[in-house]
C-alpha cells in the first residue's frame, strides 16, 4: 500500500453490515466513513475527500445506480465500487457500463474486500520535487492525470494562464510507458506564425530561403515520446489543418520533402481559453478540437484551491532562495494569512513573482505581511505598495531621489535576486524584469547602482 491515508466511505443500509465492513476497513489500515444510503453518501461527498466509495446497489430511497451516476456528473476519476448479490450480476454489468470501476458479489470475505483494494485504488505515485498538490482540487487532478497517463489517448489541459498545466502534462509523461523517453513542448504562441510549421514538422535542406540544412521538428523529436502543443488556440487556422492531417495519419512531412516518416508521439495540448467557444467564432476547427479534446482535464485557478497556497509560497521561496545562493527564510503566519487573502488573477506565476519580492524584502528573520507586494490593483485587502526606499519596484519617477538607505543584508538580497534573474534570463534584461516584477528602467537603474559599488553585472 502506501504511508499515505487512504479514505474510503462505505455505503449500505443494512447496519449489521456496514459496521462490520467499516471494521474490515480499520483493521487493514484504511480510514471508513459510512453512509445508509445515495443520499446519505452524496452528503458525505459534499463535505469531505474520500479515494475509494464502496456501495450497495439495492437502497432506499437513492439506490447504488442513482448513487453512481451522480458521482460519475461530478468526479469522473472517484473509484467507485458497487456490491450485489447473486441474482442481480445483471445488474452490476450495467453499473460496469455507467462507469462503475468494479463489482462484489455478496457474500464475500473480508480478505477479499482487502486483497483487491490494491486494484481499485489510483496508483500513488510520488509526484515531482516541484509539484505541490495538497488540496483535494489539485490532488483529483493529479491523480486524474496518472490514470490518463495509462492510455495513449490525447489529453486536452484546460486552465487560467500561469495554474501549472505543463506541470500536469509533466506528470502524465512520467507516468505512463513512454517516460523514459525526454518529452517534448512547443508553445504555439511563442513562435510567429511563418515559423511555427516549419518548428512542428521539420524541413528539408533548401526547403526556404536560408534552409542549408535539414532539420526535424517537434514531432520527430517526439518520436516515441509525448508531445505538449502549449497553448494550442493561438495555432492559426490554416495550420490547424495540417496538424490535424498529421494527427489522422500519424505520419508526417517535412517542409520541401516528399518522403512520408511515421509518427508514434502521444499528444497533449494545453489552453487558456475556452476552447469550444473558439470553435463557435470560428476561430478553431472543430475537427481538430474533438481529435484533441478525447479526454479533457481542467487545472483549477489557484483561488479555488487555497490549501495549495501556502505549500507552494514555501516550495518557491526555497527555489528562489537556492537560485540567490541564500538560505530559505521561514513564512510568517501574518504572512501566511495574507497570502491566503489575496486573489491570485496570475495564479502560481504571480505567487513566484511575489515570493521573489518577499526574498529582497526581508531583513532577516521569518518573511512578515508587510514584506510581500502584490501586484497593483490585485488585492483589495493587501498593500499594494511599500515606501520607495524600501522595494525593488520603486515608481520610476522616484528613480533619482532613492536614498541608498537599505539595510546591508537587504541590498545583499536584493543584488543575488537580480544577478539570479539574469543569469536564469542568460543576460536579458527584459527577463529579468519580467521575473522581479520592476520595469526595465528601475532594473537599469539598479544594475548602475550596483556597477558603481563595484558589483560585477553580466554584460554591464
Amino acid at each position: 500500500m502506501t504511508d499515505r491515508v487512504i479514505k474510503i466511505l462505505i455505503v449500505e443500509d443494512d447496519r449489521a453490515l456496514r459496521e462490520a465492513l467499516l471494521d474490515t476497513a480499520a483493521i487493514a489500515g484504511f480510514t471508513a466513513t459510512g453512509a445508509a444510503d445515495g443520499r446519505a453518501a452524496l452528503a458525505a461527498l459534499a463535505t469531505n475527500e474520500f479515494d475509494l466509495v464502496i456501495s450497495d446497489i439495492q437502497m432506499e430511497p437513492m439506490d447504488g445506480h442513482a448513487l453512481l451516476r451522480e458521482i460519475r456528473s461530478r468526479d469522473r476519476a472517484l473509484p467507485v465500487v458497487l456490491m450485489t448479490a447473486y441474482e442481480s450480476i445483471q445488474s452490476a454489468v450495467d453499473a460496469l457500463r455507467d462507469g462503475a470501476t468494479d463489482y462484489l458479489i455478496k457474500p464475500f470475505e473480508a480478505e477479499v474486500l482487502v486483497a483487491r483494494m490494491d486494484d481499485w485504488l489510483p496508483a500513488l505515485v510520488p509526484l515531482d520535487d516541484d509539484t505541490v498538490a495538497v488540496d483535494g482540487a489539485s490532488r483529483r487532478v493529479f491523480e486524474l492525470a496518472r490514470r490518463v497517463a495509462q492510455s495513449d489517448a490525447s489529453v486536452m489541459i484546460t486552465g487560467e494562464s500561469g495554474v501549472g498545466k505543463e506541470v500536469v502534462f509533466r506528470t502524465i509523461h512520467r507516468c505512463s510507458q513512454r517516460a523514459e523517453q525526454q518529452p517534448v513542448a512547443i508553445n504555439c504562441a511563442a513562435i510567429p506564425d511563418n515559423m511555427l510549421e516549419a518548428v512542428l514538422f521539420g524541413y528539408d535542406k533548401g526547403a526556404f530561403t536560408g534552409a542549408f540544412k535539414g532539420s526535424p521538428g517537434k514531432f520527430e523529436q517526439a518520436q516515441d515520446s509525448s508531445l505538449l502543443l502549449d497553448e494550442i488556440s493561438e495555432m492559426p487556422l490554416a495550420l490547424q489543418a495540417k496538424l490535424l492531417r498529421v494527427l489522422q495519419e500519424r505520419q508526417v512531412e517535412r517542409l520541401g520533402s516528399n518522403k512520408l516518416i511515421n509518427l508514434d508521439v502521444r499528444i497533449i495540448a494545453t489552453t487558456n481559453r475556452d476552447l469550444r467557444r473558439e470553435v463557435d467564432a470560428g476561430r478553431f476547427r472543430e475537427d481538430l478540437y474533438y481529435r484533441l479534446n478525447v479526454m479533457p482535464l481542467h487545472v483549477p485557478p489557484l483561488r479555488e484551491r487555497r490549501a495549495d497556497i501556502v505549500p507552494l509560497a514555501c516550495a518557491l521561496l526555497q527555489r528562489a532562495s537556492a537560485r540567490a545562493r541564500t538560505g530559505v527564510p521561514e513564512l510568517a503566519a501574518s504572512a501566511a494569512a495574507r497570502l491566503q487573502e489575496h486573489s491570485w488573477p496570475g495564479n502560481v506565476r504571480e505567487l513566484d513573482n511575489v515570493m521573489q519580492r518577499a526574498l529582497i524584502m526581508y531583513q532577516g528573520g521569518a518573511i512578515a505581511a508587510a514584506d510581500l507586494i502584490f501586484e497593483a490593483g490585485t488585492s483589495p485587502r493587501a498593500p499594494m505598495t511599500v515606501s520607495a526606499s524600501a522595494t525593488l519596484s520603486a515608481d520610476d519617477d522616484e528613480l533619482d531621489d532613492d536614498p541608498d538607505t537599505l539595510g546591508g543584508d537587504l541590498k545583499e538580497h536584493e543584488r543575488r535576486l537580480i544577478l539570479g534573474a539574469l543569469e536564469e534570463g542568460r543576460g536579458s534584461r527584459k527577463f529579468a524584469a519580467e521575473k522581479l516584477g520592476i520595469s526595465p528602467r528601475t532594473l537599469r537603474y539598479k544594475l548602475a547602482r550596483m556597477r558603481d559599488a563595484g558589483v560585477a553585472v553580466p554584460g554591464v
